[in-house]
């Protein structure tokens, strides 16, 4: 057995059983893979995937066992190397995220622009997609570090620490009606159509409960993944909007009024999440305490000694998180 056999399968895996897209992305041959992952099965003395023709359908049973394996191997060749790049030039590298628009836009420019010059040896990469992909992909080990508020609890093999609290505003055209309520209530948000964001983002579940438990079926009329989109909608006429706070910029969303949601929705809370066995170099503890300056060296390696959900959020219930 050998380590590119294992790197093969789990990059086919990751490809969509595409062998010639696997190709591509590892600049090999086709048939070099293909010829790879039948030496591996032979040697194994089962199929890690069924066939059709030449065609590859579907993963086996047993290659699902094995190919959890397989990323547990690759992940510590990974932490192997990260090891060697550490005591070499510990501000030399490549980090990779993978977060939302709205993380992306409002809360991470100024802490990566702090970071960057900083480390500027340290190759910064930026993935976006919604949250179930931010956490596949850190799950995955395709990235180090998953920075998101949905989706993150479902996956028991990253650990995830909350880095600040945050709530909604509700954003309106000037003179809109809502303006002159005081106090804003979900009775009257629910009168008027609804555009917000996609189920699964940025707290979206917070605002759907709201309404469940008050009874209300709000009008969503349109929804989108990023708060930008949600404000043009919103200036067209389309209805009202209720975002993230951090993601209105006075100087720049001229037109429209904001108007404090945070009484009627639950707070929600971000996390930055890495899967469990990763290698933490310096610079990436710098990178933690940088986006949430509670997240020290101390308390992010007490987090990676615990044994359950339970034990780290018992370990973070004592600390006040920021409001953003």
């Amino acid at each position: 057995m050998k380590l590119q056999q294992l790197r093969y399968i789990w990059e086919v895996a990751r490809h969509d059983l595409n062998v010639s897209a696997t190709a591509q992305a590892l600049y090999t041959s086709q048939p070099g893979i293909s010829k790879q992952i039948r030496m591996l099965e032979d040697e194994l003395g089962v199929e890690v995937f069924s066939r059709s023709g030449k065609h590859l359908t579907h993963i086996t049973p047993a290659g699902q066992v094995i190919l959890q394996i397989a990323g547990d191997i690759l992940q510590q060749v990974e932490s192997i190397r990260r090891v060697a790049h550490e005591f070499r030039d510990e501000n030399r590298g490549e980090l990779r995220i993978a977060t939302t628009h709205t993380q992306a836009r409002y809360a991470l420019p100024l802490v990566i622009k702090r970071f960057t010059e900083r480390f500027p040896d340290v190759s910064l990469q930026m993935h976006q997609g919604t949250p179930m992909q931010i956490a596949e992909m850190a799950a995955k080990g395709q990235v180090d570090f998953a920075i998101a508020t949905e989706a993150m609890e479902l996956f028991s093999d990253l650990i995830m620490m909350p880095c600040y609290r945050w709530n909604r505003t509700v954003v309106v055209p000037d003179g809109h009606p809502l303006t002159k309520v005081k106090p804003l209530t979900l009775d009257a948000i629910a009168e008027y159509p609804l555009v917000t964001y996609v189920f699964g983002f940025t707290g979206r579940s917070k605002l759907d409960e709201a309404f469940r438990q008050a009874g209300l079926q709000p009008k969503v009329v349109f929804t989108a993944a990023d708060a930008d989109v949600i404000k043009t909608y919103v200036r067209l006429g389309m209805g009202i909007g209720i975002i993230a706070h951090m993601a209105m910029a006075p100087e720049q969303d001229n037109g429209l009024v904001t108007l404090d949601a945070g009484h009627l929705f639950e707070s929600s809370a971000t996390r930055i999440g890495f899967r469990k066995g990763t290698f933490l170099r310096g610079f990436m503890y710098e990178f933690m305490r940088e986006f949430a300056p509670h997240l020290r060296k101390e308390l992010v390696d007490a987090a990676v000694r615990c044994h359950s959900r339970e034990e780290l959020d018992q370990l973070f219930a004592g600390i006040e998180l920021p409001v953003r």
